[in-house]
């Protein structure tokens, strides 16, 4: 959250002056600290802003304006450290897929983010089909994130919701692009699923087993899908669910993932040992996961490294 959107998301009542959550805490120096402490040559930067904040037409175009120009001028400033996602409206279609254009073509975002819901709508909903045909005619990459579930008041007394209703969240939305066929209809978006696939590789052969009664996404579907997406570190995966992950996903298609700023420092710091210290990740698996599955799916980020993507 550079200045700039802070001070819009503060001005439009979206963010308290003083405080506030702790991913809204993010500042330029404690990044590149903490990418220093974990040897992070570089990153995608994200603003996951919550589809509803978006509803109104006239903030939407000015707040997603200044969102990803602001997050432009991170990556001009540092462009051997830094890429982009970025936001578009999607309560306003049309809107978003202009906003993908100027995202893409003139700020050089490295992809998209897309929030898991807009309202109660999953990504797999029919009325996100222009957008999806944009995005897979641009063979772009999406970032997937999840929010509280759509309908509310789920939260357990001591157990905060993104420690399961994120998760849910992003297994319900994978589920509805595989049932609805948006996976199948739009080949050439690249869509990674962050916290690992929330619940999806655990939850796989239960989907499947439905598919075989007639009751849920065909289980062929529920196969390629598993091996399609891309999936990041930042459940965090290691130590537990990496077997399945592995079981799951396609190797190259697993990236390092930290969710800095919602995660300090210090857990930044003991999620990314972990994922070093995996037994289940052969040397040559964790160098994928590391650094070259992201060079090869963000190539213009490689290039401003230098790297030959997948070198």
């Amino acid at each position: 959250m550079p200045d700039a959107m802070r001070r819009w998301a503060v001005d439009n009542g979206l963010l308290p002056k003083e405080g506030g959550p702790t991913w809204a805490q993010w500042t330029l120096e404690s990044t590149l600290e903490t990418m220093e402490e974990n040897r992070v040559a570089a990153g995608i930067a994200s603003a996951p802003v919550p589809a509803v904040a978006f509803r109104d037409r006239a903030m939407a175009q000015e707040g997603v304006r200044v969102c990803n120009e602001s997050l432009a001028g991170l990556v001009a400033s540092h462009p051997n450290r830094f890429g982009f996602f970025a936001n578009v409206a999607t309560f306003h279609v049309d809107l978003a897929i202009q906003q993908v254009a100027y995202a893409l073509d003139t700020l050089g975002a490295d992809g998209v983010i897309l929030m898991t819901t807009t309202g109660d709508r999953y990504l797999g909903d029919a009325a996100f089909d222009p957008l999806f045909a944009e995005l897979n005619h641009r063979r772009a990459v999406v970032f997937t994130h999840p929010g509280g579930l759509p309908e509310g008041g789920t939260e357990v007394p001591g157990v905060p919701d993104f420690i399961g209703d994120f998760l849910l969240d992003t297994t319900r939305m994978a589920l509805n692009l595989i049932a609805s066929g948006t996976l199948d209809r739009y080949p050439d978006v690249s869509i990674i699923l962050s916290h690992a696939g929330g619940f999806l590789p655990y939850a796989a052969g239960r989907a499947e087993s439905a598919g075989r009664q007639g009751e849920g996404p065909d289980p062929a579907a529920v196969r390629r899908a598993l091996r399609r997406f891309y999936y990041d570190t930042a459940l965090p995966a290691s130590p537990y669910a990496t077997p399945t992950l592995l079981a799951a996903a396609d190797p190259a298609r697993i990236l390092y993932g930290t969710d800095w700023p919602a995660r300090p420092a210090q857990e930044v710091a003991a999620v990314t040992n972990a994922l070093d210290t995996d037994p289940s990740l052969d040397r040559r698996t964790r160098q994928r996961i590391n650094r070259d599955n992201a060079l090869r799916l963000f190539p213009r980020l490689a290039a401003r490294l230098g790297e030959r993507p997948g070198g």
